[in-house]
C-alpha cells in the first residue's frame, strides 16, 4: 500500500513529490503488472501480492494535480483527512467543497483525526475526541462517516493497543499505520512515499526491501 502526502507542495520538504513524479511511480508499478485496488480492500485482506492501494494523508490541496491522471486510469484513492485543516484549509488544504467533490466523484475519505495530534503525548479522553470528532466532522460535511483511520505521523511507537481499541470503538474498521513489519497489532502498514524515491528506489518500495527503514525517525 502507497502512502502519499503532497503533489506540489514543496513545504511539505521529504513527503512532496511532484506531479509528474508521481505518475511516473505508477506508470512503472502498472508496468510492473501491480493492480491498484481500494485501500478498504486491503486492509479487509481482500488484496493479492500484486494488488496496490494508493492514498493520501493531510488532505493538501496539491493533489488535486493528480486527480485527472488516476480518473483517467480508474485508479481508486483514498484521501486521509485532518478534519481541522479541512475546516480552516487557506491555500495548503482541501476545503470540505473539494472532499465533497471527490467524495462524489468515487475518492474514500478518510480520517487522519481532527488536528493531527501524537496520540503518544494524549491521554485518552484527548485520544477519543481526536477519533470521534473527527468522524463526527466527516460525516456532518460528507454525508457519510468514514470507516478507514490513518494514525497521525504513522509510526508504532505513535499507537497503541488502547488507541485501536476507542478506534473501533469510535466506528472505524481499518486504522492505516506505516511499516508492514513494525506496525502495531491490528493496524494495516503502508510504505510512505518521499522525494527521494527516484524509479530505483520506488521500485525497491514495490519489492518491500525498504520496509525495515520506514519508521527509521
Amino acid at each position: 500500500m502507497l502512502s502519499y502526502h503532497s503533489t506540489g507542495t514543496p513545504a511539505w520538504g521529504v513527503n512532496d513529490v511532484s506531479p509528474a513524479r508521481f505518475v511516473e511511480q505508477l506508470e512503472l508499478a502498472a508496468r510492473l503488472g501491480y493492480r491498484f485496488v481500494p485501500a478498504a480492500g486491503v486492509a479487509a485482506g481482500a488484496a493479492g501480492p500484486r494488488d496496490l492501494a494508493v492514498t493520501f494523508d493531510d488532505g493538501l490541496r496539491s493533489i488535486l494535480a493528480v486527480v485527472p491522471f488516476l480518473e483517467s486510469r480508474d485508479i481508486s484513492f483514498t484521501v486521509f483527512a485532518v478534519a481541522g485543516w479541512a475546516s480552516e484549509p487557506g491555500d495548503s488544504f482541501l476545503s470540505w467543497d473539494d472532499l465533497g467533490r471527490l467524495s462524489a466523484a468515487g475518492a474514500s475519505i478518510g480520517s487522519h483525526s481532527m488536528t493531527h495530534a501524537n496520540f503518544r503525548e494524549l491521554d485518552e479522553g484527548q485520544r477519543r475526541a481526536e477519533l470521534e470528532q473527527s468522524r463526527a466532522a466527516i460525516a456532518d460535511h460528507l454525508g457519510a462517516a468514514p470507516g478507514l483511520f490513518a494514525i497521525p505521523f504513522g509510526r508504532a511507537r505513535d499507537w497503541d493497543a488502547g488507541c485501536t481499541a476507542l478506534a473501533r470503538e469510535a466506528g472505524y474498521e481499518a486504522v492505516f499505520a506505516q511499516s508492514e513489519d513494525r506496525r502495531p497489532p491490528g493496524t494495516t502498514g503502508r510504505s510512505f512515499i518521499t522525494s527521494f524515491d527516484g524509479p530505483r528506489q520506488f521500485r525497491a518500495v514495490l519489492e518491500g526491501r525498504f520496509d525495515r527503514w520506514e519508521e527509521w525517525f
